[in-house]
């Protein structure tokens, strides 16, 4: 919870796909029951089990382009068609009030949300090496070879950017990259932390 401190803080936490985020996610978010949660506007429709307010805001293209013009949102993308954005105005109620808050977004969101929040906590998930990563994609058997290999250029621009995030935690065992992943949200909701440098990029051994 938070000590003696009037300003709350914004966690957020990036990885390439296939890189474990929302599983550190909802760990992160199960050890901190009081850790606010970002949730993201669309435009898309509902997926069978989604949720309003729950998974996703759901609006129409017309409000999310009137949030374009006003300066609501402290990053956006238009994905496939649809918009995606945060909510400026709930960061900043949430860092006024002093609430820690987290946010799952990807590297290109981080930029634009940096230069409205430069003092976010930024944290970058980065797997054991890339070819780590190339067997998680294909071993979850959800994308086909193509759809592999897009996210896997994605995932090396992605993580060849890990160096806007002042921490880098690598995601080799589970257990232990919830156990520094939480050591570094808890440092700065007791008091504060320094900054990381990332590591080398690793490679698999035999």
């Amino acid at each position: 919870m938070n000590v003696n401190r009037e300003k709350g803080h914004i966690f957020i936490l990036s990885a390439p796909s296939g890189g474990g985020k929302s599983t550190l996610c909802r760990a992160v978010r199960d050890h901190f029951p009081d850790l606010g949660y970002s949730i993201s506007h669309t435009t898309r429709s509902p997926r069978p089990g989604e949720r309003e307010g729950f998974d996703y805001h759901f609006i129409s293209p017309d409000e999310f382009e009137a949030g374009i013009r006003a300066g609501r949102w402290a990053e956006w993308a238009r994905v496939h068609g649809n918009y995606y954005g945060t909510d400026a105005g709930v960061l900043n109620e949430s860092v006024e009030q002093g609430t820690d808050i987290l946010l799952d977004i990807d590297v290109q969101g981080t930029r634009q949300l940096l230069k409205r929040f430069p003092d976010a906590v930024t944290i970058f998930i980065l797997p054991p090496s890339i070819e780590a990563l190339r067997r998680r994609l294909v071993e979850r058997g959800t994308d086909d070879r193509r759809v592999i290999e897009r996210r896997m250029a994605a995932a090396e621009e992605e993580i060849a950017s890990r160096g806007i995030y002042r921490h880098v935690v690598v995601n080799d065992r589970l257990e232990s990259a919830v156990a520094d992943l939480i050591a570094v949200v808890n440092r700065y909701r007791n008091g504060g932390a320094q900054g990381s440098c990332p590591p080398p990029m690793p490679t698999d051994r035999p």
